[in-house]
């Protein structure tokens, strides 16, 4: 079969050449009476030519080559009934084979997005941290790709540019791989493996970067467990390894959870900030009831409750205090919320916070000021709203009040976020 046959399908199929078409081949002059098509052909992708850059328009093809041909044009969306009905054995035959390349095609996608964050910091913590304002830019990239039909691959790009922190004008800026992780079935199970995100007790433990091997399991009733070990630039953690498990419902508009989760020995090591809470060693178990009402498709509760088996013995209470609470009560209440995808879709949340001591490990709120707080605790709220001003383009606005719950020592924060979808 010759491929000047293929020229003879384009035809026929009323495809026709934009008069800008570039020809890819250089063995098909300009004024070649199939040039135009050849042309929209090869730009579609539907016919391709040899690694030379050549058509081969006089050779000869089989008719595997032929079906192949056939089953881009059907993907492209054109009307070849009867090609495919001539061809049917062999893209039945192809049927795996097509398949396969139009994954590889597609096998490899990059994502990402950039934000840009201004927050500014008045009360006691923030001034005595010297930490007035935070001016940031963060920009991530996410490649991901298919390995096989039950398990895919993504690693994260994460570029950092600090304009000011801590210490005022830093111009601090690091760019790191800082994720890798896959995603699987086994049998019935699900798994995720490497270093990703890990979010415990709707955050309000810990909402950070893990290495960790995560399985879960069921639909209706799901099962949950983890082993591994925390990770974060920003925190610095000192723990040998964290585990737990969970199980989770949903009945009508409510759903449940309850679960259980142990950080071990990494209390009171090298980070200043974590040896105010306990004693160097220390293991922090807690335990954590989340419950989430939906009234209807815009309105949602959320609660949450935990319990750290910190006693006084192992915690280093502030100067004064005899004992600290370690209990903790988050409320939550959120209306809709910013769709990246519709132009003027908004939302807003109010959140109430009573944590007590080693019920925060990595905690979900945008600003880091609750980590002031760890040896005795924090309570306080937050109210924000968020917007998308075009489409992939969502703005931020928060605001935190939070003081200690046995010192009294406050910070409020107004946080401000842009972020850019790609």
């Amino acid at each position: 079969m010759k491929k000047s046959l293929v020229l003879a399908m384009a035809m026929a199929l009323g495809v026709t050449a934009s008069a800008y078409a570039a020809n890819p081949f250089s063995d098909v002059p300009a004024g070649h009476w199939a040039y135009d098509s050849i042309s929209k052909l090869a730009a579609a992708g539907v016919i391709e030519g040899y690694g030379d850059a050549t058509f081969g328009g006089d050779k000869l093809m089989t008719r595997y080559e032929m079906a192949q041909i056939v089953a881009k044009a059907m993907a492209k969306g054109a009307n070849v009934d009867k090609l495919a009905a001539e061809f049917a054995d062999e893209l039945d035959n192809l049927g795996v084979r097509v398949a396969n390349l139009e994954k590889k095609a597609d096998n490899v996608k990059i994502a990402g997005n950039i934000r840009y964050e201004y927050a500014h910091r008045s009360g006691d913590m923030g001034k005595k941290n010297g930490a007035v304002a935070k001016n940031r830019l963060r920009s991530r990239l996410y490649v991901s790709g298919q390995v096989n039909d039950d398990w895919s691959y993504t690693a994260r790009l994460e570029n950092n540019q600090e304009f000011n922190g801590a210490k005022g004008n830093t111009g601090e800026e690091d760019t790191k791989l800082n994720q890798a992780w896959v995603n699987g079935k086994l049998g019935g199970l699900k798994v995720v493996a490497g270093k990703t995100d890990l979010t415990l007790a709707n955050g309000n433990l810990y909402d950070d970067t893990a290495e960790y091997v995560g399985i879960s399991y069921g639909k209706e009733i799901k099962l949950n467990a983890y082993y591994g070990q925390p990770v974060s630039t920003d925190y610095n953690y000192d723990f040998d390894n964290i585990f737990g498990a969970s199980v989770s419902g949903k009945v009508g508009k409510l759903g449940l959870s309850v679960g259980y989760d142990k950080f071990q020995e990494g209390l009171g090591g090298t980070n200043p900030m974590y040896a105010q809470l306990a004693k160097e060693g220390e293991d922090n178990a807690v335990w954590n009831v989340c419950a989430s009402y939906a009234f209807d498709k815009n309105v949602k509760l959320n609660l949450t409750y935990l319990h750290s088996d910190l006693n006084d013995s192992e915690i280093k209470l502030p100067a004064g205090v005899t004992d600290v609470d370690t209990d903790g009560y988050v409320i939550n209440l959120a209306y809709k919320g910013a769709n990246r995808n519709k132009v003027g879709s908004w939302g807003a949340w109010a959140t109430y916070y009573d944590q007590g001591a080693g019920t925060a490990i990595a905690h979900t709120m945008k600003t880091g000021d609750w980590w002031y707080f760890l040896g005795e605790g924090f309570k306080g709220y937050n109210v924000g709203a968020n917007v998308t001003l075009a489409k992939n383009m969502v703005y931020n606005l928060d605001y935190y009040d939070l003081e200690g719950k046995e010192t009294g020592a406050d910070t409020k924060v107004l946080w401000s976020r842009l972020q850019i979808n790609f």
